[in-house]
Protein backbone atom coordinates (compact mmCIF):
# COMPACT_ATOMS: atom_id res chain seq x y z
CA UNK A 1 0.00 0.00 0.00
CA UNK A 2 1.53 3.37 -0.84
CA UNK A 3 1.18 6.41 1.31
CA UNK A 4 -1.76 8.02 1.56
CA UNK A 5 -1.55 11.66 1.05
CA UNK A 6 -4.41 13.50 3.73
CA UNK A 7 -4.71 17.73 4.50
CA UNK A 8 -2.52 16.99 7.23
CA UNK A 9 -0.12 14.83 6.00
CA UNK A 10 0.36 11.13 5.55
CA UNK A 11 -1.69 8.52 6.00
CA UNK A 12 -1.18 6.89 9.50
CA UNK A 13 -2.05 3.46 8.11
CA UNK A 14 0.12 3.77 4.97
CA UNK A 15 3.20 4.46 7.31
CA UNK A 16 2.43 1.64 9.81
CA UNK A 17 2.35 -0.60 6.19
CA UNK A 18 5.68 0.65 5.00
CA UNK A 19 7.61 -0.51 8.45
CA UNK A 20 6.97 -4.04 7.46
CA UNK A 21 9.14 -5.55 4.44
CA UNK A 22 6.27 -6.55 2.34
CA UNK A 23 4.65 -3.49 2.97
CA UNK A 24 8.08 -1.49 1.16
CA UNK A 25 8.23 -4.06 -1.64
CA UNK A 26 4.64 -3.62 -2.20
CA UNK A 27 4.90 0.29 -1.93
CA UNK A 28 7.93 0.46 -4.18
CA UNK A 29 6.85 -1.74 -6.72
CA UNK A 30 3.42 0.27 -7.01
CA UNK A 31 5.58 3.68 -7.22
CA UNK A 32 8.43 2.49 -9.36
CA UNK A 33 6.10 1.18 -11.86
CA UNK A 34 4.15 4.15 -11.94
CA UNK A 35 7.35 6.69 -12.42
CA UNK A 36 8.51 4.57 -15.15
CA UNK A 37 5.07 4.36 -16.52
CA UNK A 38 5.16 8.66 -16.70
CA UNK A 39 8.84 9.16 -17.18
CA UNK A 40 7.94 6.76 -20.82
CA UNK A 41 4.84 8.99 -22.08
CA UNK A 42 7.55 11.65 -22.22
CA UNK A 43 9.79 9.40 -24.85
CA UNK A 44 10.75 10.42 -27.78
CA UNK A 45 8.11 10.41 -31.27
CA UNK A 46 10.91 7.80 -32.70
CA UNK A 47 9.08 4.80 -33.43
CA UNK A 48 11.47 2.51 -31.30
CA UNK A 49 9.85 0.19 -28.99
CA UNK A 50 11.21 0.14 -25.55
CA UNK A 51 13.14 -2.97 -25.64
CA UNK A 52 15.21 -1.25 -29.15
CA UNK A 53 15.19 1.54 -26.62
CA UNK A 54 17.18 -0.62 -24.18
CA UNK A 55 19.47 -2.13 -26.48
CA UNK A 56 20.91 0.62 -27.37
CA UNK A 57 20.99 2.35 -23.64
CA UNK A 58 23.30 -0.78 -22.86
CA UNK A 59 25.30 -0.33 -25.82
CA UNK A 60 26.11 3.13 -25.06
CA UNK A 61 26.57 2.50 -21.35
CA UNK A 62 29.08 -0.40 -22.48
CA UNK A 63 30.04 -0.22 -25.39
CA UNK A 64 30.42 -2.71 -28.03
CA UNK A 65 28.68 -6.50 -26.86
CA UNK A 66 28.21 -9.45 -29.61
CA UNK A 67 24.48 -10.58 -29.74
CA UNK A 68 25.51 -12.93 -26.48
CA UNK A 69 26.17 -10.76 -24.50
CA UNK A 70 23.08 -8.52 -25.26
CA UNK A 71 21.14 -10.86 -24.79
CA UNK A 72 22.52 -11.85 -21.28
CA UNK A 73 22.22 -8.14 -20.37
CA UNK A 74 18.45 -7.63 -21.33
CA UNK A 75 17.29 -10.87 -19.89
CA UNK A 76 16.10 -11.95 -23.91
CA UNK A 77 16.97 -15.22 -25.74
CA UNK A 78 19.55 -14.83 -28.07
CA UNK A 79 16.80 -15.43 -31.31
CA UNK A 80 15.13 -12.51 -29.70
CA UNK A 81 18.21 -10.12 -29.39
CA UNK A 82 18.86 -11.29 -33.30
CA UNK A 83 15.86 -9.67 -34.02
CA UNK A 84 16.17 -7.18 -32.39
CA UNK A 85 19.32 -6.26 -33.59
CA UNK A 86 18.31 -7.09 -37.27
CA UNK A 87 16.10 -4.17 -37.10
CA UNK A 88 17.77 -1.72 -35.66
CA UNK A 89 20.72 -2.13 -37.96
CA UNK A 90 17.95 -1.65 -40.77
CA UNK A 91 17.13 2.04 -39.42
CA UNK A 92 20.98 2.78 -39.32
CA UNK A 93 21.40 2.75 -35.95
CA UNK A 94 23.70 -0.17 -34.88
CA UNK A 95 26.63 -1.55 -36.83
CA UNK A 96 28.01 -5.20 -37.23
CA UNK A 97 31.79 -6.07 -37.40
CA UNK A 98 33.77 -8.87 -36.81
CA UNK A 99 35.31 -9.28 -33.04
CA UNK A 100 39.05 -8.19 -32.64
CA UNK A 101 40.25 -11.77 -31.27
CA UNK A 102 37.49 -13.98 -32.73
CA UNK A 103 36.76 -13.76 -36.36
CA UNK A 104 33.96 -16.29 -35.52
CA UNK A 105 31.68 -13.65 -33.36
CA UNK A 106 29.93 -10.84 -34.34
CA UNK A 107 30.16 -7.46 -32.52
CA UNK A 108 26.83 -4.79 -32.41
CA UNK A 109 27.88 -0.75 -31.61
CA UNK A 110 26.29 2.13 -31.70
CA UNK A 111 26.06 4.38 -35.12
CA UNK A 112 26.17 8.46 -34.29
CA UNK A 113 22.59 8.31 -35.21
CA UNK A 114 21.70 6.46 -32.10
CA UNK A 115 24.11 7.80 -30.38
CA UNK A 116 21.64 11.47 -31.24
CA UNK A 117 18.59 9.43 -30.83
CA UNK A 118 19.74 8.54 -27.01
CA UNK A 119 20.99 12.00 -26.18
CA UNK A 120 17.22 13.48 -27.39
CA UNK A 121 15.17 10.54 -25.64
CA UNK A 122 17.26 11.08 -22.54
CA UNK A 123 16.99 14.88 -22.71
CA UNK A 124 12.96 14.82 -23.24
CA UNK A 125 12.74 12.48 -20.14
CA UNK A 126 15.10 14.37 -18.15
CA UNK A 127 13.85 17.47 -18.22
CA UNK A 128 9.95 16.45 -17.25
CA UNK A 129 11.87 14.67 -14.27
CA UNK A 130 14.18 17.81 -13.47
CA UNK A 131 10.60 19.55 -13.48
CA UNK A 132 8.85 17.52 -10.97
CA UNK A 133 12.13 17.24 -8.55
CA UNK A 134 11.93 20.85 -8.78
CA UNK A 135 8.69 20.66 -6.72
CA UNK A 136 9.57 18.83 -3.81
CA UNK A 137 11.68 20.09 -1.23
CA UNK A 138 15.67 19.93 -0.75
CA UNK A 139 15.51 17.58 2.38
CA UNK A 140 13.33 15.33 -0.11
CA UNK A 141 15.58 15.64 -3.46
CA UNK A 142 18.68 14.25 -0.84
CA UNK A 143 16.76 11.42 0.42
CA UNK A 144 16.39 10.75 -3.88
CA UNK A 145 19.92 11.11 -3.95
CA UNK A 146 20.72 8.87 -1.30
CA UNK A 147 18.38 6.32 -3.07
CA UNK A 148 19.27 6.21 -6.57
CA UNK A 149 22.12 3.95 -6.00
CA UNK A 150 20.44 1.85 -4.13
CA UNK A 151 17.32 1.54 -6.47
CA UNK A 152 20.28 0.58 -9.16
CA UNK A 153 21.37 -1.89 -7.16
CA UNK A 154 18.33 -3.52 -6.57
CA UNK A 155 17.18 -3.09 -10.45
CA UNK A 156 20.57 -5.06 -11.25
CA UNK A 157 19.76 -8.01 -9.23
Amino acid sequence: MAAVATPGGTNQLAHRVLRSDAGLASALRLNVLRLARRIRVERSDNDLSLSQLAVLGTLSRYGAMSAGELAAAENVKPPSMTRTISCLEAVGLVTRCAHDTDRRQVVVDLTDAARRVLDDDRRRRDAWLVKRLAGITPAERDVLRQAAPILERLAGS
